[in-house]
């Protein structure tokens, strides 16, 4: 996935969640975020087919590794391409933990049962709402 790196980079065995301040952004990335500029090149993986507009939002493996552990039919988001953005994104947004990744993984199941041209014109336009007020960003 192709991405505007706005945290330092961590070790592998290190990968966590970010935090509100994390420590690993800097002013200049922390705007990137908050605006969602660093989403911008995922754009060429929906053009490579890679991505689709509309989806589960990927995460990173050390993660879904953990993810997959704890939380039963955790590999079923998996069933369908990963989104720049998806229902998890606009209902619940960022998800830090492993209980607030249960709880996304409900929303990204219901995607995956019910997807549709329909749904995911209503997930756009949501987007968009979400973007233009800056909500839950990190």
């Amino acid at each position: 996935m192709h991405k505007i790196r706005t945290m330092r980079v961590a070790p592998q065995q290190e990968q966590r969640w970010a935090a509100k301040d994390d420590d690993r952004t800097t002013r200049f990335s922390r705007l990137l975020r908050r605006t969602r500029i660093d989403e911008l090149p995922q754009f060429w993986n929906v053009l490579r087919g890679e991505m689709s507009l509309v989806g589960p939002r990927p995460e990173q493996p050390k993660i879904v590794e953990q993810l997959e552990r704890d939380i039963p039919y955790f590999g079923y988001r998996h069933l369908v391409k990963p989104g720049i953005t998806g229902w998890a994104q606009i209902h619940q947004g960022y998800a830090a933990s492993v209980d607030e990744s249960a709880i996304k993984l409900a929303y990204d199941l219901y995607y995956v049962g019910r997807m549709s041209v329909l749904l995911d014109v209503d997930i756009m336009l949501r987007t968009a709402f979400v973007m233009l007020a800056r909500i839950g960003s990190r």
